[in-house]
């Protein structure tokens, strides 16, 4: 049988006993622990977010936390047959990834959540048979099923051959942005939308029902379990009393986004579904900045989340042929955007603002795009999005290292958090609302949606 490898999100566990997997984690501040038991031939891994809760959060999933979560994993796996006296646990992980500020070293987030792991194993009576955290580096942690061998390895590529790469140039690159299928038009119009703080509900639920594809998967939705709704809900207009008309903007755009999302291939991304998954968590956790700080509102916060990268699919279809290269650089902490422009001749963000154009977003969301990694740069009327739009592209980078390639500086991050209304000593609150679960089946926009 061909060996399967589980990939492991952050916030969630995976239990094994077919010799033919291979359990992986991508690590950067998070943690990972692989425990297993070779007597009885099972294996888990668990890749935690923070030490303990902070929030109110912290009830609907425990498995983020070393504190809730390493404990319900052991129960689990002694549940499914093994033994406390016969486990042998491995960690990895609590980097300190990428540009590192002064706030890195005093918040110490990976390395507060390792000696909470630490602690639970010895009083467990778990061996720990070899721990690598810390460092400035994100990494692999993988458990093979079929010999029990645990690897610890640099999120790297060891491959030093040159590789033959023709620079595909900015008129080759712009030519690939008509090729791509772009975001439904009934997305489109939703989004230019957004800009009036009152919806038109005619209008919304005019363009949706045009489409069909999305028409669909919004009545799937209604009629799920998630809401148990005791009539089947056959139309728009009943869909709209059931999730209300700014959820269902949300599960328009999020869909639209996951569609065009899904033309990518594995140039940025180490695993499928990466830059879909970093997407939505920007979304997520940006959305939430905007409803604690009230600077933006939420809707917008979360569109500008989703859309924020839409560049990097384009480049990624050149990505994929130089991948090991432009790795390797970008652990040295070489800007992206100077990787980029000396590959392409062209930044992700030159694109994406090429597309903003094209697709007629409004100036609010192009600026979004257009100063995400450097909020420093931008209008006074756009500045509060994109500092939002900035600390949440940082944590999904820093939390969620590996699955999408790439760094955000660090430069006054402090004074970012400060022009928004928030304070440093806040980012293990935002760290929470990095969502869980299976990046391909992410999407369906039930969370809160209010602007």
């Amino acid at each position: 049988m061909p060996i399967r490898t589980i990939h492991v999100t952050s916030g969630n566990y995976a239990i094994e006993q077919e010799k033919t997997s291979i359990l992986q984690a991508f690590l950067g501040t998070c943690l990972g622990i692989v425990i297993f038991d070779r007597k009885n031939k099972i294996g888990g891994l668990i890749h935690i977010l923070l030490s303990e809760p902070v929030s109110k959060l912290s009830t609907d999933y425990p498995e983020k936390y070393a504190s809730t979560g390493i404990p319900i994993f052991i129960d689990k796996m002694i549940n499914l047959g093994a033994e406390i006296e016969n486990m042998t646990a491995y960690i990895a992980g609590g980097a300190l990834v990428g540009p590192v500020s002064e706030q890195d070293m005093v918040l110490d987030i990976g390395g507060r959540t390792a000696e909470v792991a630490n602690s639970i194993l010895r009083k467990k009576g778990i061996k720990i048979e070899y721990s690598e955290t810390g460092g400035f580096f994100s990494c692999c942690l993988e458990l093979n099923l079929k010999n029990f061998i645990c690897t610890i390895k640099p999120l790297s590529y060891d491959d030093k051959k040159e590789h033959s790469f023709k620079t595909p140039g900015q008129k080759e690159i712009l030519k690939a942005v008509d090729k791509l299928q772009p975001i439904p038009q009934v997305a489109l119009k939703i989004l230019r939308l957004l800009n009036d703080e009152v919806y038109d509900i005619k209008k919304i639920a005019s363009e949706v029902r045009q489409d069909q594809v999305i028409s669909a998967k919004i009545l799937k939705l209604c009629n799920s379990s998630y809401f148990s709704i005791r009539r089947k809900i056959e139309s728009i207009d009943d869909a709209i009393i059931v999730l209300g008309l700014n959820q269902l903007v949300k599960v328009v755009i999020t869909n639209s986004v996951k569609q065009y999302f899904s033309q990518s291939s594995s140039g940025y991304s180490l695993c499928k579904g990466g830059l879909f998954h970093h997407a939505i968590g920007s979304a997520a956790i940006a959305e939430m900045i905007a409803i604690k700080t009230k600077t933006v509102p939420s809707g917008i916060g979360y569109t500008a989340g989703l859309i924020h990268d839409i560049g990097i699919v384009v480049l990624d279809q050149y990505a994929k042929d130089v991948k090991p290269f432009f790795y390797r650089e970008l652990q040295k902490d070489k800007n992206i955007l100077t990787m980029e422009k000396e590959l392409f001749g062209i930044t992700h963000v030159q694109v994406g603002e090429k597309l903003a154009e094209k697709w007629n977003f409004s100036k609010l969301l192009t600026d979004s795009i257009r100063y995400h990694h450097y909020p420093e740069n931008a209008f006074k009327d756009s500045k509060d999005l994109v500092n939002i739009l900035y600390i949440s592209d940082l944590i999904m980078t820093r939390f969620n290292a590996g699955i999408n390639i790439g760094t955000i500086h660090t430069d006054d991050i402090e004074k970012k958090f400060n022009e928004i209304g928030l304070s440093i000593e806040q980012l293990p609150e935002l760290v929470e609302l990095i969502p869980t679960g299976d990046p391909l089946k992410l999407g369906e926009g039930l969370q809160s949606f209010k602007s």
